[in-house]
């Protein structure tokens, strides 16, 4: 098996990821949803005769607050990791939430900077490219932005660059390691239960177990 993280495609200037210019990232805004909407744990009540743009923008703010909650949700566990190691898991099970889809965001949120992040992305578009560098990241993320790539086309376009195999690649580390069949197949298989490329997984995964490593 060969891990080797993709590097900038081929046909950038120099093969070396640049933001582009002239395209400024969408504006960070406090979230929240409208004071005429009453929000509860199980519910939304709306007042009687409300304008339909009105109508309209508390629907755009509830889907903003649902996608952003992914990122929150990584973000306090990177934070918990590193205030409270001994009793960051506690919490984590009091949230009754799946381990291994608050392990995704973690990793993510750890990997990709605040500054990287694309609001008009999904986090799922930001974990295909967790596993690269901050330059590679940027440059995945800005042409996927520019192009309106799905998750899955930034994926295949990555994959495709990685295959290819740039001269960016020589910058990179290359791991080798050998393994039987029936590994690699329990390790893909892993990587399609989280809903992860293939290479993120194992990247992500000897990060973590680096981590452990370090707290002990």
């Amino acid at each position: 098996m060969r891990v080797i993280p993709a590097g900038a495609r081929a046909g950038a200037p120099g093969n070396t990821p640049v933001r582009r210019r002239g395209y400024p990232p969408a504006p960070q805004e406090r979230l929240g949803v409208n004071r005429v909407a009453e929000t509860r744990r199980t519910g939304l009540r709306l007042p009687a005769q409300l304008p339909v743009e009105e109508w309209q923008r508390i629907g755009e703010q509830i889907s903003l607050i649902s996608d952003s909650s992914n990122w929150w949700l990584g973000d306090w566990l990177v934070y918990g990791q590193k205030e409270y190691p001994d009793r960051y898991r506690l919490a984590v099970q009091r949230t009754s939430l799946d381990l291994q889809t608050l392990r995704n965001y973690a990793w993510v949120a750890k990997k990709v900077d605040v500054s990287r992040r694309r609001p008009r992305l999904s986090l799922q578009h930001h974990a295909e490219v967790a596993a690269l560098s901050a330059d590679q990241q940027d440059w995945w993320l800005d042409q996927a932005e520019h192009e309106g790539w799905s998750r899955n086309e930034l994926r295949r376009r990555i994959r495709a660059d990685r295959t290819n195999g740039t001269d960016a690649l020589s910058a990179e580390a290359v791991i080798r390691v050998q393994a039987s069949v029936e590994q690699r197949s329990s390790w893909e298989d892993a990587a399609a239960r989280a809903d992860c490329d293939f290479t993120a997984w194992v990247v992500r995964t000897l990060d973590e177990a680096a981590d452990r490593a370090a707290r002990t």
